[in-house]
């Protein structure tokens, strides 16, 4: 039983990953933005955070680190597209290249470094239950923010005005700039938000999840977070069920290897790839289903006053 509670928790730690990414890409594709720069953002959170951490100590001011970071890749991401109306996806991919070569540039000095010993979070009492307490409540707090933030998404985009507002304009620009709604500004706001939280998935990825820094080591998981917002048509809820489920798929290959199953190890590292692929194919397999589900401008540019 133990195993199957270590197995639980692994995927909730490694689904944190996908969840705060996948919710930062949420917050850009519901004002009609594309932003497939994911991987170069997190990458360069990563490093960043990292960094911060070897020379303060302070896991804190880490993620704040990565959250810059992420913040200011994703406003020059956004004032290009949104404001010079460059082309979404090359620019996007413009920027996974960027931080790609950009973070294996400066991480280069940080291969061997370490990041202090951290202390072991438990929610008492319920940390102590037999297979539960291990499962669910020994996780660092940033795991039960994000479920928190899931939440607090639900609730802005579906029961405020700045919610609904959001929302319409990624439906229709033209129709919220004629309302008098600053358009650009609001999509630039939407972004650099999804910047922010991209940089704290990276920023978690190498402080907590890994505690070390690895050339390359986000290893598409910004691609699967994009996807993961397709898998959960637009829905916080349901991008949270998505992450964890492709965290449990990430950390299978593990325990598989653990409990001696006589599989080649490619092919379980494989695993979380090949489920993107298999649930973005069955997705597709019904168009009307993601088109009334996905925002209308997504990906369209927007010129006021066209």
């Amino acid at each position: 039983m133990d195993t199957y509670a270590l197995l639980v928790a692994s995927a909730l730690t490694s689904g944190t990953v996908l969840a705060l990414a996948a919710l930062g890409l949420l917050i850009n594709e519901k004002v009609g933005i594309v932003n497939l720069g994911a991987e170069g953002m997190m990458l360069c959170s990563a490093i960043a955070g990292f960094a911060t951490v070897v020379h303060t100590g302070s896991t804190v001011l880490g993620f704040i680190s990565g959250m810059v970071v992420g913040a200011v890749l994703a406003a020059i991401f956004g004032f290009l597209v949104i404001w010079l109306n460059t082309n979404q996806f090359a620019t996007g991919l413009a920027l996974t290249l960027f931080g790609t070569g950009f973070s294996a540039f400066v991480g280069t000095s940080y291969v061997q470094a370490t990041v202090p010993d951290r202390d072991q979070f438990a929610i008492p009492f319920l940390s102590e239950i037999p297979l539960f307490g291990n499962a669910f409540f020994k996780h660092h707090p940033l795991v039960y923010i994000t479920i928190f933030l899931a939440l607090v998404l639900i609730w802005f985009f579906y029961h405020t005005r700045s919610g609904l507002v959001l929302r319409s304009i990624g439906e229709s620009p033209e129709s919220a700039h004629a309302l008098g709604y600053k358009v650009r500004l609001i999509r630039l706001m939407a972004v650099v938000a999804g910047g922010v939280l991209c940089g704290l998935a990276g920023a978690y990825l190498s402080i907590i999840y890994n505690s070390l820094w690895v050339e390359g080591m986000v290893a598409g998981k910004g691609w699967i977070a994009l996807a993961l917002t397709t898998f959960a048509t637009w829905r916080p809820a349901r991008i949270l069920l998505g992450a964890y489920l492709f965290g449990g798929v990430t950390m299978l290959q593990f325990h598989l290897q653990g409990i001696g199953v006589d599989i080649p190890s490619q092919l379980l590292i494989m695993l979380p790839y090949v489920a993107t692929i298999v649930v973005l194919v069955l997705i597709s397999r019904n168009p009307m289903w993601i088109k009334v589900n996905m925002p209308a401008s997504l990906g369209k540019p927007f010129y006021p006053g066209s």
